[in-house]
């Protein structure tokens, strides 16, 4: 499985401690594999993961941006509004474990922060980062809606009265930015197809 297979390459760098290794990568495999996770699954990792392949010589950090992937979605909770610094702390205890600096670390706690909301940032990794994470909107309108409908189950605890505003104000947010993609290579990419998308999913929810 490759993103085992580069989980392991990565934490060798760090330590070689081989079972402490085993157990990091299951804890990642488990949480993502949770039974009400249908959109925020290992698949979206492999998914940001081909897109950040693709824009690898760009990222000036690229081990930094391997463990924003794979922490950025640990926690996952429909009905918490705090995953990402939840997130970002379970990254942060992991990555001492395994005896990385703090300056990574504090990097990767900012990168995973940064999938709140979105917003252009002054480092360039982490707008690679965020840019790739956002590529399901961009899909083809067959693969978007499969990624909208993953979502609604996640908030299947909602009724629709509930659901359907509070989603048409996350998809009006990034129709509102100036530009939903903050690099050149994934706004050329992206940007438009991902716009007519989520205005025709904002049509679907009227």
């Amino acid at each position: 499985m490759l993103l085992k297979n580069i989980f392991v390459t990565l934490l060798t760098n760090y330590t070689d401690n081989k079972s402490l290794i085993d157990e990091l990568w299951a804890e990642i495999e488990q949480y993502y594999s949770g039974k009400k996770r249908y959109y925020h699954t290992l698949q979206h990792l492999e998914n940001v993961l081909t897109q950040l392949i693709e824009v690898k010589e760009q990222i000036k950090k690229w081990e930094i941006i391997l463990f924003t992937l794979y922490y950025h979605d640990v926690i996952y909770n429909a009905l918490k509004s705090d995953n990402e610094e939840k997130s970002a702390q379970l990254a942060e205890l992991r990555m001492k474990q395994i005896g990385l600096k703090n300056g990574m670390i504090e990097q990767c706690k900012l990168q995973i922060l940064a999938t709140k909301k979105h917003l252009i940032s002054i480092d360039s990794d982490t707008n690679y980062f965020t840019d790739a994470d956002l590529s399901v909107l961009g899909q083809s309108w067959e693969i978007y809606v499969i990624y909208y409908e993953n979502v609604r189950k996640e908030y299947a605890i909602y009724p629709d009265f509930i659901y359907n505003p509070g989603r048409k104000k996350v998809l009006n947010h990034f129709l509102q930015m100036e530009n939903i993609f903050k690099t050149d290579y994934f706004r050329t990419k992206f940007d438009k197809q991902a716009k007519l998308n989520m205005s025709q999913e904002i049509n679907s929810l009227k």
